[in-house]
């Protein structure tokens, strides 16, 4: 299923309960997966039994499973939830995440500068300019 803005609808089997049904929803509506397991509980618990369970069923076959993406060292982005239900990283774990992404590149940085400062890059430079 595709959405105006570009956004599928998939199932994410990998953090599903059962088909990963209610982890792909709550991903498109940008949500926390255990609130869409709870409303979907709540709802089959509270009288829906059987359209709930048929629904379930027929999201179960119709969508397709998420693609995995190739793992690279790419950052991914860091996502604030600003209510409670909403998908994304507490303030203080974003924070975190942001003071060790500026350590690292630092870390990087510096190795640079001692190599680029250093009397062997000098010596390299000066002999491929002959």
């Amino acid at each position: 299923m595709r959405a105006t803005d570009g956004r599928t609808l998939y199932r994410i089997p990998q953090q599903g309960k059962v088909a990963g049904v209610c982890a792909g929803i709550a991903e498109y509506f940008n949500l926390e997966a255990w609130l869409v397991r709870v409303i979907t509980v709540s709802v089959f618990l509270l009288g829906g039994n059987s359209w709930v369970v048929l629904v379930y069923v027929v999201l179960w076959m119709i969508l397709d499973v998420k693609p995995q993406t190739a793992t690279t060292n790419e950052p991914r982005d860091i996502e604030v939830k600003r209510k409670v239900w909403q998908a994304g990283e507490p303030a203080k774990q974003a924070l975190a995440d942001v003071s060790r992404r500026f350590t690292s590149l630092e870390g990087r940085l510096r190795s640079l500068e001692r190599h680029v400062t250093s009397d062997n890059y000098n010596l390299k430079r000066e002999i491929n300019n002959l």
